[in-house]
């Protein structure tokens, strides 16, 4: 009785799985809202016009950031990173590039100690204009950049 229990509970777990992994493919699938659009003329041309507002004084009118970015100011904050090839930002998936902008690092990793001088966005822009912004950095990456941050954002297998 319990060896039937037991390969029926497997046979079950089984079943799940291979219907979680056949979901997760399905080319129907919808895609992620939070999807940049660095291909989309209209979208790019709105995020440069929000970067400059928003984000130039910090990040640079040319994506470079701030002199010595990696190393923390007397205040325990790093300064402004390259959103440029030099810097990091392109070895993030646009989801996690999209909570960062718009509810801050120190929630995105779990941390509320983590000290940053960047502002939470989440009240001052929409999702579309986060969007709009992070597709206006995408656009400027070269295209080998743009390739390796398209491997980042494929699906988890």
């Amino acid at each position: 009785m319990k060896t039937k229990i037991v390969a029926l509970a497997l046979a079950a777990a089984v079943a799940l799985a291979t219907t979680a992994v056949v979901l997760l493919r399905s080319p129907d699938a919808k895609p992620s809202p939070y999807r940049l659009h660095p291909d989309d003329a209209a979208v790019v041309a709105a995020g440069a016009k929000i970067y400059e507002m928003h984000c130039a004084s910090c990040h640079g009118e040319k994506l470079q950031g701030q002199a010595d970015w990696r190393t923390r100011d007397l205040n325990g904050m790093l300064p402004a990173p390259p959103h440029d090839a030099s810097g990091h930002t392109w070895h993030h998936d646009d989801e996690t590039l999209f909570q960062i902008t718009k509810l801050g690092v120190a929630k995105v990793i779990g941390d509320q100690t983590y000290k940053t001088a960047m502002p939470v966005y989440g009240d001052i822009l929409s999702d579309e204009q986060i969007i709009a912004v992070l597709s206006w950095i995408k656009a400027q990456w070269p295209a080998e950049v743009r390739k390796d941050n398209a491997m980042v954002n494929e699906p988890k297998q």
